[in-house]
């Protein structure tokens, strides 16, 4: 099969392009660096031209309100390339819980990236993942100081970024869900506590202060960001550590 991989050159794009390779696929990566720009429609025609399979994996730039015009403006783009190509199958990457949590500008974004989605005219599939095990060092940035990191209880089942991708290819190399299908790590943590695991393996004597108004995680009631019904993920956070 043919896929053309939208954000083919990023950290999930890449493994993907690999994955699909590797199991005798064809998988082209299109971004920016490759003359594809999905906010003007630059190359999109030709990036999608005789694929059987688009799959888009690009980011907003920003997770504030902007965000929602940016998955707009893509998925428009997109979709309108992808229909004139004759593709067959259209997958998203999207997160575990995103319409659960409207208090959040880029999480009512990929909630609207998904429902565009689903609306076009294209069979699709969505990946849904839990937070990525390579986030952790962002997440403790946004609210740490000399001596202490400030992060909330929040229930976070981590999945390695490898076991996406992988999630993805299956996904995008079957036939179409034309619904979800959610993937997560195999293990449950409070934030704080996923805080405390982190520092201490990087030998960074930092405290972590539970603090339940701390970071963008603060807004998540309940255990939306997790799935125990889930497809798991094998990689264990602290083996992912190590």
């Amino acid at each position: 099969m043919k896929f053309a991989v939208i954000g083919g050159t990023g950290l999930i794009g890449s493994q993907v392009v690999k994955d699909l390779n590797a199991a005798g696929h064809e998988a082209v990566p299109h971004s920016q660096s490759t003359g594809v720009d999905i906010i003007t429609g630059q190359g999109l025609e030709e990036a999608v031209r005789g694929v059987d399979v688009v799959i888009n994996l690009t980011n907003s730039p920003t997770f504030d309100d902007a965000s929602l015009a940016f998955f707009q403006t893509s998925m428009d783009n997109l979709l309108t390339a992808a229909d004139k190509g004759g593709v067959g199958h259209f997958v998203i990457l999207s997160i575990v819980g995103t319409d659960q949590v409207p208090e959040l500008d880029y999480y009512r974004a990929k909630a609207l990236q998904e429902k565009i989605l689903a609306d076009g005219p294209i069979p699709y599939s969505i990946v849904r993942a839990t937070q990525f095990m390579d986030f952790m060092d962002a997440v403790l940035s946004w609210t740490a100081d000399a001596d202490s990191v400030r992060l909330p209880a929040t229930p976070i089942q981590p999945i390695a970024s490898k076991d996406v991708a992988q999630a993805v290819a299956e996904v995008a190399a079957g036939p179409p869900l034309n619904g979800i299908r959610n993937v997560a790590g195999p293990e449950i943590f409070p934030l704080d506590e996923l805080g405390r695991i982190t520092l201490s393996h990087k030998g960074d004597p930092r405290t972590v202060v539970t603090d339940p108004t701390a970071g963008m995680f603060a807004v998540v009631k309940g255990d939306v960001l997790t799935d125990k019904n889930a497809h798991l993920a094998p990689t264990r956070y602290t083996d992912w550590l190590s």
